[in-house]
């Protein structure tokens, strides 16, 4: 067996050649789920706010609950793709089923309906989500993790800027018309589960499937994850509340004075800079002390909310939504590594639905506050809010102790 000395140093030669393609395939479709969902994603709040009449609280509700919805739903699709040691057809039918869904927005008429589609969709995602998480550990070296996970959210992030530059690109041609981005969104959607079917291949599931004695796994296995694993948990919630829903970058950009066809270039500028430097943080998280990441990309959320919350023009807020990319690309491919470095590959799927859940409930609590904090007070309380719980979370990190040591300096995962 290679020591990890060696591995560790053969990461960042091998570099992204060294991954596997079905990490690629993910990726890619990755990239044009979430340039449909982006598309219309950068028009949403607005048709709903314009169009439909709906308050900052209920657009802060909406979106609180649909993250929240497809975080609870990766709970039981992770215990699930466990329990069957198989996770490619969860996977497929959750980017089917959010797919199905994109016709629905640009026939909406109420906010019921947009809710009713929202909610649908980001079941969806939480069906493919912890499968997906647990499935690019299951394909990928120990040493590579960080590696894979940044690569697929560097994916991710390119989708999300196509999908607001194609939103662009339809509003201009289409005077200003929202729905028309919606119809253009539906067919990238489509495109990525064509893909996931063609060329995503699974690994042989653990243990013998043949044999009986073979346990395999529930939900309620959640109780065998390690304490460190737990830790993981903690923090990822922690990090959660002080970030809100990117639908008020949207919003700060409108507000700041950008023209209905040019605010989805926030999401792009955003996106942009998440894109280009996941995948670097992700392979640095092979190397280099997570706490050290870690509390870069709090200094990057709090110097965001700083920026957008004292904004007085379109570049500023330009400058704020470049810095909040940079914050997501800086932590969430290391706590998706961080996850799968301290549960059991048995439980990988159950542990990734676990933590999804905590994080999507203090994301459903962060958007709600945002909301409620941006009708009292405008933009800037809002923003400056989010600061402060950023630099609360950045304390509680640099105080905190007893953070496990394989945590803080991302060892190679225990054995299962």
């Amino acid at each position: 067996m290679t020591s990890p000395p060696p591995q560790s140093a053969a990461a960042p030669r091998a570099g992204w050649r060294a991954l596997p393609g079905g990490i690629w395939a993910m990726g890619l479709a990755s990239m044009f789920m979430d340039a449909s969902s982006e598309a219309i994603h950068s028009v949403l709040p607005l048709y709903m706010a314009a169009v439909l009449g709906a308050s900052m609280v209920t657009i802060g509700l909406l979106e609180g609950i649909a993250e929240a919805t497809a975080a609870a739903t990766k709970v039981f699709s992770g215990a699930l793709s466990d329990r069957l040691r198989r996770r490619k057809g969860l996977m497929v039918f959750g980017y089917a089923l959010a797919a199905c869904t994109k016709p629905v927005f640009p026939l909406a008429g109420s906010v019921g309906w947009v809710f009713a589609a929202r909610f649908v969709d980001r079941i969806g995602k939480g069906i493919r989500g912890a499968p997906r998480d647990a499935l690019i550990a299951d394909l990928t070296p120990a040493q590579l993790r960080g590696a894979a996970y940044g690569l697929r959210q560097a994916l991710d992030s390119v989708g999300a800027c196509l999908g607001p530059l194609l939103a662009v690109a339809v509003l201009a041609a289409s005077a200003d018309d929202t729905r028309a981005v919606m119809w253009a969104a539906v067919v990238p959607a489509f495109f990525a589960v064509a893909l996931l079917v063609g060329w995503v291949r699974e690994p042989a599931p653990p243990g013998d499937p043949a044999d009986a004695a073979t346990p395999r796994p529930s939900l309620a296995d959640a109780r065998r994850l390690p304490s460190r694993y737990w830790g993981v948990v903690a923090l990822g919630a922690v990090f959660t509340l002080a970030r809100f829903s990117e639908a008020f970058l949207v919003l700060r950009g409108q507000q700041a004075g950008l023209a209905l066809q040019w605010v989805p270039a926030v999401m792009v500028v955003m996106s942009a800079c998440y894109a280009l430097v996941a995948y670097p943080a992700g392979a640095a998280a092979d190397r280099i002390a997570a706490r050290t990441l870690l509390l870069a990309g709090l200094a990057l959320l709090i110097a965001a909310d700083l920026v957008l919350a004292l904004a007085q023009s379109v570049a500023t807020v330009f400058a704020g939504a470049a810095l909040w990319g940079l914050h997501m690309a800086f932590t969430q491919g290391l706590l998706s590594k961080l996850v799968a470095d301290a549960a059991p590959s048995a439980l990988r799927g159950t542990a990734f639905g676990v933590f999804n859940l905590a994080s999507g409930g203090a994301l459903l609590a962060a958007s709600v506050i945002a909301g409620a904090l941006w009708d009292a007070g405008g933009p800037r309380a809002t923003f400056v809010a989010g600061a402060a719980f950023a630099a609360v979370a950045a304390l509680g990190l640099l105080a905190w102790p007893t953070l496990p040591r394989a945590m803080i300096r991302g060892e190679k995962e225990r054995t299962s």
